[in-house]
């Protein structure tokens, strides 16, 4: 069934016990994750909504992978450390933990195959991985300041990181050495009056032919302690590494992109949060989205399940909401 944006609706809203963080879906389909304030990670069984928890990190964890065959969870925290989990289990226990970072760690990404695992965070370095046994395989410098986001080409030959400067740094996987840097500093605001670098680049996502990458966060922000930005997207071409593109929003007051997916049927998704909430679909050639679909409650992650249809947003309203992009059964 092909997805329809303008028929998104709310289909679940699963609950928890404290605000929710980082979000994904099992890649087998039988589960959702997210972790929460408590420093608990939550998982859902779709079918019927079964929840368990498990306590986790020593601190709030900013992101978390599962592995594609569904049988290990890795999470990231600020507690310097990655945790590998059973993901199916009935009670999960940590199977290794590695002292990764010093400092947050924000993103994780896995290669194609699932073989590698990136991380990146508050040290400005990116970490590779193996995902069989936590052994460290190189490092990744140059980036200017904090690591924000991390991404895969869907070739498995580059990676890519996004940094609070507003810059995309391109490596080479096989030997780390650093290729290029996209200039995204649209999303980049030193605010002069508060002192303080705000934005960064929050998202990136690659078209599945490779041909574009995006990155999100925001722009506008005139008053970053005070929360005042709007969502913000850029387009670059692959090959060219030129910003073809700005994808923007209109009246989405306190919204900044989190996350960005890039649909299979060729659209791009981002959910914003911040304010109230929104998911926002834009077409390849447009700089205005076909659709905006209103939240609940402000996102502060998300994931797209593997039929393309399902939707997870985590919110600081301690619920999982799941959209249908497709007609009411």
């Amino acid at each position: 069934m092909p997805a329809d944006p303008k028929l998104a609706h709310i289909a679940t809203e699963l609950p928890a016990e404290a605000p929710l963080m980082a979000c994904r879906f099992d890649p087998t389909g039988k589960y959702v994750f997210a972790t929460a304030e408590n420093r608990s990670i939550y998982r859902w069984t779709l079918a019927d909504g079964k929840r368990i928890a498990f306590a986790a990190h020593d601190s709030w964890m900013f992101d978390l992978m599962v592995t594609p065959d569904g049988q290990t969870l890795i999470s990231a925290g600020g507690d310097d450390q990655l945790i590998w989990w059973p993901a199916a289990a009935d009670a999960p226990e940590p199977i290794r933990k590695v002292k990764a970072h010093d400092g947050w760690i924000r993103a994780l990404a896995l290669s194609p195959d699932g073989t590698l695992l990136a991380s990146g965070g508050n040290d400005r370095i990116v970490r590779l991985w193996n995902v069989s046994d936590g052994t460290k395989v190189r490092e990744f410098s140059g980036a200017g300041r904090d690591i924000y986001s991390l991404a895969f080409h869907p070739n498995g030959q580059w990676l890519v990181a996004g940094d609070l400067d507003g810059k995309i740094h391109q490596w080479n996987v096989a030997d780390g050495a650093l290729v290029r840097s996209f200039d995204a500093t649209p999303l980049h605001i030193f605010e002069t009056g508060q002192q303080v670098h705000y934005g960064g680049v929050r998202a990136l996502a690659f078209s599945p032919d490779a041909k574009w990458l995006v990155g999100g966060g925001l722009h506008k922000g005139t008053n970053p302690l005070g929360n005042v930005q709007e969502p913000l997207a850029l387009r670059f071409e692959w090959e060219s590494s030129k910003m073809v593109r700005q994808h923007l929003t209109d009246g989405n007051p306190n919204e900044r992109i989190w996350a960005m997916h890039y649909h299979a049927d060729g659209f791009l998704l981002a959910a914003a949060g911040g304010g109230k909430g929104v998911l926002v679909f834009w077409n390849e050639a447009d700089e205005k989205p076909f659709h905006t679909f209103a939240l609940p409650a402000s996102a502060r992650s998300m994931s797209v399940h593997l039929d393309g249809l399902q939707i997870a947003t985590t919110h600081h309203d301690s619920k999982l909401r799941i959209t249908k992009l497709a007609a009411k059964a």
